[in-house]
């Protein structure tokens, strides 16, 4: 609720046991703000609860599990659920996949109050700083990790809900939190406000604490913004920055950039951390959810036995769709999708996130928001958009030679655009991007109501039993669902707060 979501009066704190291990996050209390803000250990402290917030966002860290994937990958041609015969009660998922869902969707009301959590936190801690004494270094970077994370969780609010409110200083009241929704290009105006600070305050990776923001993330934020809203040229030189710093480069094993072992990697410009050490309660299940329904996970190697998944699992199966995408010799596919029986039934499941646990169901894998395989596909898509297709093509060529291929054959712009669309989609595939790109290439009707006639002519191939088939109502794609619905909470809790259309 947004009343206790961004109430500046008590934050929930962590605090990290090794300052030079920004993954091993203990909570410690919640604490009064008006008696805390007072030291630089105490904003280190008020800072990752900040991040902290982020793993509401992308993957609860407790089973059954909401996250971003439900709205960002599940809504796609990318993934679908499997239908579970035993247990009919996650509507919450199911009813984004199938372009049913209402207002009451539990993971809908996730991603918007975890957004919110994240504001709320950021607002605290920019508020606090003005009257700390306190090295100006150190207050300069606390200051542009909040814009950061203010600006992510705002540009994720309004690529998903369109205008939302907009609150930018901590509140008190109950009646402070009550404000009207804030127009969409209002809130991308702050966005780029934030961003562009935080950019001009933060370090570059190779001097900033692993899993910190930076200065390049900040700029990849931005450039992000800049292909939303087709502002090609800002973006290109966004991205060129970001080349020509030297500080990122590709994995050249695919597999290796989402190992746990391989955290925070030269690919890596910003991924959300997650630590498997149980007594911090800063784990993923990603794993246990993608994997089908199995009554012992331990058939796959590196889980533990005799821990069923029970009914989390099934979630964010790659479709028929996404298994043909791949081109034969891509290595991609191999460290993206695996295979396991059940019943005499094969599914596919998504490898990326896929690397064992010790104990059931605690996992060690952060999950990618931004890589920079992401800005040589976004350079090309940028300089490819302003006909500059020649000096695009290269960029594609070094992400697709990672993955053993050719260089495209392709040369006219809408060719060289279609391709962009399908290196993105194998390249980040279960990483939230296929939904946001067919929506901002305008895509998003066609492509999904396609997807829904295959779906209902031939259920079985996308996982249906026997006898089940969906909803009559369900993938029928219209203008409206390109966005979703304010959370039904959050209407009946601020009388201000009007629905999108359609809803």
């Amino acid at each position: 609720m947004r009343k206790y979501i961004i109430a500046a009066s008590v934050i929930l704190l962590t605090i990290t046991s090794c300052k030079k291990d920004f993954l091993n996050l203990t909570p410690i209390s919640n604490i009064s703000a008006t008696n805390f803000y007072k030291t630089e250990s105490d904003f280190t402290q008020a800072n990752i609860g900040v991040y902290a917030a982020l793993q509401g966002v992308y993957g609860n860290t407790a089973l059954p599990g909401y996250g971003a994937w439900i709205m960002g990958e599940m809504r796609s041609d990318n993934t679908v659920f499997i239908f579970n015969t035993k247990d009919g009660g996650q509507l919450g998922r199911t009813d984004v996949d199938e372009f049913i869902d209402n207002t009451s969707q539990i993971a809908t009301q996730s991603k918007y109050t975890s957004d919110y959590v994240i504001i709320g936190r950021a607002n605290q801690v920019l508020k606090s700083l003005e009257s700390v004494t306190f090295s100006d270094s150190s207050k300069n970077i606390f200051k542009g990790e909040s814009l950061f994370l203010r600006a992510l969780a705002y540009f994720d609010l309004v690529q998903y809900f369109g205008d939302v409110p907009l609150q930018l200083t901590p509140v008190t009241t109950y009646a402070e939190t009550q404000t009207p929704r804030t127009a969409k290009a209002t809130v991308y105006n702050q966005i780029l406000a934030d961003a562009t600070t935080a950019a001009a305050l933060l370090p570059a990776k190779s001097v900033q604490q692993a899993g910190r923001a930076t200065s390049g993330a900040a700029n990849m934020l931005l450039a992000n913004v800049y292909m939303v809203t087709k502002d090609w040229a800002k973006a290109e030189t966004l991205l060129k920055s970001i080349v020509s710093s030297g500080g990122y480069s590709l994995v050249s094993d695919y597999a290796q950039v989402f190992s746990p072992a391989n955290k925070n990697n030269s690919e890596s410009i910003f991924e959300v951390q997650y630590s498997d050490n149980a007594s911090a309660g800063v784990y993923s299940v990603f794993a246990y959810l993608f994997l089908p329904t199995l009554a012992d996970p331990g058939v796959i190697p590196g889980f533990p036995s005799s821990a069923t998944n029970g009914s989390s699992g099934g979630w964010n199966t790659p479709t028929p769709d996404l298994i043909a995408a791949y081109e034969t010799g891509d290595k991609r596919k191999e460290a993206t999708i695996a295979t396991v029986t059940v019943s005499n039934t094969t599914y596919p499941y998504l490898k990326k996130y896929v690397h064992g646990a010790a104990v059931f169901p605690i996992t060690n894998d952060n999950w990618p928001v931004y890589r920079y395989s992401e800005v040589l596909l976004f350079l090309a898509e940028a300089l490819n958009e302003q006909g500059k297709t020649g000096e695009a093509i290269p960029y594609i060529t070094q992400v697709r030679a990672r993955a053993g291929l050719t260089p495209i054959t392709v040369t006219d712009q809408a060719s060289v655009r279609l391709a962009i669309e399908h290196e993105r989609q194998v390249e980040f595939a279960g990483e939230n991007k296929r939904w946001l790109d067919l929506v901002r290439t305008d895509r998003a009707i066609t492509v999904m109501n396609a997807q829904g006639v295959k779906v209902k002519a031939n259920p079985a191939a996308y996982y249906y039993p026997q006898g089940i088939v969906p909803s009559p109502v369900s993938y029928n794609v219209q203008a409206f669902r390109l966005i979703f619905p304010i959370p039904n909470r959050e209407i009946s809790l601020n009388p201000k707060l009007t629905q999108n259309p359609g809803y």
